[in-house]
């Protein structure tokens, strides 16, 4: 499943345009914070690339509600595949 257009725009809002990731293993203290650039989704490359990503898989009973839905620069993405 995907989140839905909706989903994304809200999350995007929610994130104030930076990374939300908070994973200490992607070697940064806290909440990346990278500011990113709107029209860059799903880019793979440049400045401020990013995608949303299931903060719980949907096949471990994750859902594509907005809680489980995260913004994350495309550095910790790539980190999370």
């Amino acid at each position: 499943m995907a989140f839905d257009d909706e989903t994304i725009a809200a999350a995007w809002r929610r994130s104030g345009g930076r990374c939300e990731c908070e994973r200490t293993t992607h070697g940064h203290v806290g909440r990346c914070g990278k500011m990113l650039a709107e029209d860059n989704r799903g880019r793979g490359s440049g400045w401020g690339a990013w995608e949303v990503h299931h903060k719980q898989r949907v096949q471990s009973r994750g859902s594509d509600a907005l809680s489980n839905c995260e913004v994350l620069c495309w550095d910790c993405h790539s980190k999370t595949l």
